[in-house]
């Protein structure tokens, strides 16, 4: 691996996050199909046990990060190295509906077995919208759009408590924005929103606001000590606003019977919509980890595998959930119901097993895949969007 002061037309640091990440959603996809029967809450239940609370807890860094490396990686297209500043907007236009139609289209059939009449809007709804949005505030001043990505993610908790009554004047706004639920039925289909805009949106924006650390100027050093601190601050923000229950998070914590439950407790934040606690925790580990992936050392080909993974996530979004429900209804035929009218591991380790399992089927897809994006994008456009 590389420490160039001059970033490469792929940022190795990036697409290993990035493939850390779907690594992750794995772990979690793999929960929600085989460990139905559990369920963790929002935040998560008290007597969820510490091996689901972890397993589950290692999980909420997928969101933020994505969504954040989105908005670099929208900064990072507007500034390609050695060339002119191109406007973003159109590409982002154009992949946020291409991402939002998948979420419509492709996610539904995913879990049109369990829940054929539900059309749910999770994360690749807030990414689509998250991009819209930016096609349109990239024109912004930088320092503005800055300034406007702190507001949201700061501000957001203080709107907490606003109101809209189902049916009423301004619910479905506010339910696309900040408070999840059901927006309606059509056709048959009741359309229920878990991941509100707003909260991510700023997210997005402070992901291109960070751009400027990639830009050709800076260092290999000097970005990796910026994203340093920047993940401590967080972390440090983090822990006197949580420490003393002031903002931040309306679940407060307190001691419990054990050292590991009472650290529960202080850990156990909101994610829809996302909390400003939940934010600094995961978008701290985030950055820090980022900042790590500077100049890694270790296994080269496990790193190649992983951003193998992080260059398509995607097309790797889409594959393993298909390969999820059909090896669900493989071992469904085989074993039959074994928690109600589902099948279901009987353990959180059968959940970490089964996420491995799906991990290693991925490496050859994902490096075939890469490969071939990489070679052909120019000549076929829409590779772009995978």
């Amino acid at each position: 691996m590389t420490d160039e002061s001059a970033p490469a037309a792929r940022i190795a640091s990036l697409d290993i996050l990035r493939g850390v990440v779907i690594v992750l959603m794995m772990l979690d996809h793999v929960r929600e199909r085989f460990y139905m029967h559990t369920r963790t809450g929002d935040p998560m239940f008290e007597s969820v046990e510490p091996d689901l609370f972890i397993t589950r807890y290692l999980t909420h860094l997928c969101a933020p990060v994505f969504i954040f490396l989105a908005g670099l990686s929208a900064w990072l297209y507007a500034h390609p190295a050695g060339g002119q500043h191109r406007s973003p907007s159109g590409f982002l236009f154009r992949r946020g509906l291409v991402i939002i139609l998948i979420e419509l289209v492709l996610y539904y059939l995913v879990w049109a077995d369990s829940y054929p009449s539900f059309l749910f809007l999770q994360v690749l709804w807030a990414i689509g919208l998250g991009m819209i949005g930016l096609s349109l505030a990239c024109r912004l001043n930088y320092w503005w759009l800055g300034a406007l990505g702190l507001l949201i993610v700061f501000g957001h908790n203080a709107l907490g408590p606003i109101d809209f009554a189902p049916g009423g004047f301004g619910y479905v706004l506010w339910t696309v924005l900040l408070d999840p639920g059901e927006l309606g039925q059509i056709g048959g289909l009741t359309i229920s929103l878990s991941y509100p805009a707003l909260p991510w949106f700023g997210v997005i924006l402070l992901g291109y606001f960070a751009g400027p650390l990639y830009a050709a100027s800076v260092s290999a050093l000097t970005r990796r000590k910026a994203l340093l601190a920047l993940g401590a601050s967080c972390l440090a923000l983090l822990a006197f606003l949580r420490g003393f229950n002031l903002y931040g998070e309306a679940l407060p914590w307190s001691a419990e019977g054990t050292a590991a439950e009472t650290l529960m407790s202080f850990l156990n934040f909101t994610k829809y919509p996302p909390s400003l606690d939940f934010l600094l925790v995961t978008l701290g580990i985030g950055l820090m980890l980022l900042a790590s992936f500077e100049s890694l050392r270790g296994p080269r080909r496990m790193w190649s595998a992983i951003q193998d993974f992080g260059s398509v996530p995607l097309f790797l979004y889409v594959l393993h959930l298909y390969v999820l429900l059909a090896a669900y209804w493989v071992l469904f035929l085989m074993f039959g119901p074994t928690h109600g009218e589902r099948y279901g591991f009987s353990s959180v380790a059968w959940i970490w097993a089964g996420a491995a399992a799906l991990v290693l089927a991925h490496v050859p897809v994902a490096r075939a895949f890469a490969a071939y994006k990489h070679r052909e994008k120019r000549n076929k456009p829409w590779l772009s969007y995978l």
